[in-house]
């Protein structure tokens, strides 16, 4: 018979971490130093689970495992289109974390508001290791080696939902941000996102087009597009651009000019491959060589650096370890 002071804890049992908690507990910066912290440390993305989809009767549901040395962890996400005419949320979901050598469930933590904070601080990440001037830091601008560091003075976002309000947060708490302009199909939306962030974050904010990337530092792309949304060539050399919009192969935010001239970063070449539309559909029409491909990890431990003279080209699809990560440093923080 099970001793019932070693039996692990029954569902009923197991914290919940609502998404004002989550927040509470775990800064922007913080789950970007908890990420890069977990690549310096050996994590390999390459050998990550990949995410797997099975049809319902209303949707799909999602499901993303992966485990780090004793923590082990999946996402559970549904996705019903419908709910959107009766004013439900769209995409709804847990994740669920286990811990220590006997796998025990440790937490389960509100999907959502750990998605929206693990993609934007990965997005954040991306552009960090790419060489954009950290929050606190003394940099103005580019370094004595050109290329290399770029100031986020000035961010240009593409966007006006969730996620681009997300990056905003977190961008503004991560790099240093002095204004943002903001791009969208609405005019009327861009405008009311400027107006949030500049009530809300201190920062000033405008709306304005894409022409606007021809002077900034940080390009981000938080779109449902599925063609280019802007001219590659406007992009300085020394910039740093972020594409996080398209994770499917056959969607893409930026053109073949912006990255057959860039250096391009991404999370893992096996995601990318077979995620990211940037990638797959830069390979077919020659902009981008997989040779070439630079990941977070190769950066993060010193294997590979900024290039110098090109911008740098971040693209995201989100994966599994992502997740796990920012979990488990948001349970260690709770717990501390």
């Amino acid at each position: 018979m099970t001793d019932p002071s070693t039996a692990s804890p029954a569902p009923s049992q197991l914290p919940y971490v609502h998404g004002p908690a989550l927040r509470s507990a775990l800064s922007p910066t913080a789950a970007v130093e908890a990420l890069e912290r977990a690549l310096r440390e050996g994590l390999d993305p390459e050998t990550d689970a990949p995410r797997t989809r099975v049809e319902t009767a209303t949707g799909m549901l999602m499901q993303m495992p992966s485990t780090r040395g004793e923590e082990v962890g999946t996402k559970l996400l549904t996705l019903t289109p419908e709910n959107a005419d009766a004013d439900l949320p769209v995409i709804q979901g847990v994740y669920v974390l286990f811990g220590g050598a006997e796998q025990a469930p440790r937490a389960v933590l509100d999907g959502i508001e750990l998605t929206n904070l693990r993609t934007s601080s990965v997005s954040a990440l991306g552009a960090r290791l790419a060489g954009a001037v950290p929050a606190g830091s003394s940099a103005t601008g580019s370094s004595d080696t050109p290329g290399t560091t770029t100031a986020a003075a000035h961010l240009v976002l593409f966007g006006t939902g969730v996620q681009a309000w997300e990056h905003a947060v977190t961008f503004c708490d991560v790099l240093e941000v002095e204004r943002i302009t903001v791009v969208g199909r609405s005019a009327e939306k861009a405008q009311a996102l400027a107006a949030r962030i500049t009530d809300e974050l201190g920062v000033s904010a405008e709306a304005g087009d894409e022409e606007a990337v021809a002077e900034a530092g940080v390009v981000v792309t938080c779109t449902a597009s599925t063609s280019p949304l802007f001219d590659g060539a406007l992009v300085r050399d020394d910039a740093v651009v972020v594409a996080m919009g398209a994770h499917t192969p056959d969607t893409r935010e930026l053109d073949d000019a912006l990255l057959a001239r860039g250096q391009v970063v991404v999370e893992s070449r096996d995601s990318a491959l077979r995620e990211a539309g940037e990638v797959v559909l830069g390979m077919e029409s020659g902009a981008v060589a997989e040779r070439e491909l630079v990941t977070f990890a190769d950066l993060a431990t010193g294997r590979a650096s900024r290039k110098a003279g090109v911008p740098a080209v971040v693209v995201t699809t989100g994966m599994p370890w992502q997740d796990l990560v920012v979990a488990s440093a948001v349970m260690d923080a709770l717990e501390a």
